[in-house]
């Protein structure tokens, strides 16, 4: 089918998302065989890295199996385009991603999957359905979630599930970003959770993957299986577009080169490179993100999102030197956080970008104190820019200098929301113009700060929610799990910020005037 029979009649887009919570579970429910022959979709569908001409699509068998696709811009699949199948093999976990091109722009989109068994090619599987609406190529308003950390600090699969994904379902996002800690490799779950004395939460989903510490390859990828067994999150992955990045529990908390494993009794691998390298070859398998073919285990990239919006998904992880003080002098590769070639790479694509809005989703804050002041950008010392605050220093002053205007920063990491405003005008390094930092979660994991601010770059804290003093890793049940809403509006190109919880309260919001030239 050419490009051009795609640009059929589409409905109204809140028209056609009505009742998306509901389509999407029905979507996204793996589909069950009553003949044992037959394969069988084991983790549902997902999709990423959607613009506006194409996107990347997932799932995962249970066996060897041809799998066959198919592409259509209606429901009833009468417009389909068949794909070339790809074959699901034990080499990738029997998972499989492509990425679906020459799409129209703003185009609602449906993809299915079938699957035959490579033993016996004439035993087929049900089908599974999936779906994603591509990137506007003309000013229409846009709506997209983020968050970050998912089932961490023992704190799994419950009788009510991962119930944030479902509130942001009802939202009906053209995508959602998740900003890293995409899985605890490093988090041993238990059935049971006890509080002086007591049970305070079941988890009643639990495989041997996640009774222990991530090592070998397929305990990182049963990771990832082990989220797409909560149904919140295979309704969404059918319904919603996830664009990844990823931090440091992917592989162990707070990794870096000079992580130490030797004292850790949990761990048999006790080389951080080798587990870095299992993670990442997992990550790459399980998550709908594209490849890049110059360097095919790269995180970061830009994804354009129509005239309006550009997200920029930063790796604070994979290039940063040693973990130390943090409190170098000068930029080296030992106190480069980012990186130089992604550097080079975000002020080159910042300064091309013609979007009014650049959107830099980071992994981690810039302005909190993380780690002892080791572990993320700000040291603590209130100071100067030294160790990594002078990588950043120098982007927030090229920044300023090329005159790119609307930049926003998303971030999570830190276990609980808040709203950042950056200003030279109470900073110690001022050779900048001001900025906004948001951050949101957990997903569903423990609920932890507020964290200290450092002042190096004039952070103020505009609204925070987080524990009451004293309280530390508390549950999902709680209801102190976090997103946030990013809407642009079409005719004034103002963005708004929500942060939510998992009771879809709005906590706290602000609007934001595009800057003009």
């Amino acid at each position: 089918m050419s490009k051009a029979n795609l640009l059929l009649p589409r409905p109204n887009r809140r028209a056609f998302l009505a009742g998306s919570t509901a389509f999407a579970a029905s979507l996204a429910m793996p589909a069950i065989s009553r003949a044992s022959a037959r394969p069988v979709f084991t983790h549902g569908v997902q999709s990423g890295d959607v613009d506006m001409s194409s996107g990347m699509i997932w799932t995962r068998t249970d066996r060897p199996a041809r799998v066959m696709m198919e592409v259509s811009t209606t429901e009833s699949f009468a417009d389909a385009r068949r794909l070339a199948p790809l074959d699901a093999l034990p080499e990738s976990d029997f998972a499989v991603k492509r990425l679906l091109t020459e799409l129209a722009s703003d185009q609602d989109v449906f993809y299915r999957f079938t699957a035959a068994d490579l033993s016996d090619i004439n035993a087929v599987s049900e089908p599974i359905v999936g779906r994603f609406r591509t990137a506007p190529g003309a000013r229409r308003s846009v709506r997209f979630a983020w968050s970050g950390d998912t089932a961490g600090q023992g704190w799994g699969i419950d009788d009510e599930g991962m119930r944030t994904y479902a509130t942001m379902t009802r939202h009906q996002p053209d995508f959602f970003v998740h900003s890293g800690d995409t899985i605890y490799a490093d988090g041993p779950m238990q059935d049971e959770v006890e509080k002086d004395g007591e049970v305070i939460w079941k988890n009643t989903v639990l495989t041997d993957e996640k009774r222990k510490v991530a090592e070998t390859l397929d305990e990182f990828r049963g990771q990832w299986k082990y989220n797409m067994m909560d149904e919140h999150v295979l309704a969404m992955n059918a319904a919603v577009p996830t664009f990844f990045q990823w931090d440091d529990h992917e592989v162990v908390n707070n990794w870096s080169s000079s992580r130490s494993l030797m004292e850790d009794d949990r761990y048999t691998e006790k080389s951080v490179h080798v587990l870095a390298a299992r993670a990442g070859r997992a990550f790459h398998e399980m998550a709908p993100i594209r490849y890049t073919p110059a360097e095919p285990g790269r995180v970061y990239r830009k994804i354009s999102y129509g005239p309006m919006l550009d997200i920029f998904f930063l790796d604070l992880r994979s290039y940063r030197g040693p973990n130390t003080e943090n409190l170098q002098d000068e930029l080296t590769d030992e106190s480069r956080i980012l990186g130089r070639e992604q550097v080079e790479w975000l002020k080159r694509e910042l300064t091309q970008s013609k979007a009014t809005w650049k959107v830099i989703a980071s992994d981690m804050p810039i302005g909190l104190v993380v780690g002892g002041g080791q572990e993320a950008i700000a040291n603590g010392d209130n100071g100067e820019a030294k160790g990594r605050e002078l990588e950043i220093a120098g982007l927030l002053r090229f920044i300023k200098a090329a005159e790119i205007r609307n930049t926003v920063w998303l971030t999570a990491d830190v276990h609980y929301t808040a709203a950042h405003h950056y200003s030279p005008d109470r900073a110690q390094f001022q050779d900048f113009a001001p900025f906004w930092e948001f951050v949101s979660g957990p997903l569903h994991a423990g609920t932890f700060g507020p964290n200290d601010l450092d002042m190096t770059f004039g952070p103020e804290v505009r609204y925070v929610k987080a524990p009451e003093e004293g309280q530390v890793n508390l549950p999902p049940s709680a209801g102190l799990q976090f997103f946030g809403l990013v809407d642009i509006d079409g005719a004034t190109e103002q963005l708004t910020v929500r942060l939510m919880d998992r009771a879809d309260t709005e906590l706290w919001s602000v609007t934001l005037d595009p800057e003009r030239a």
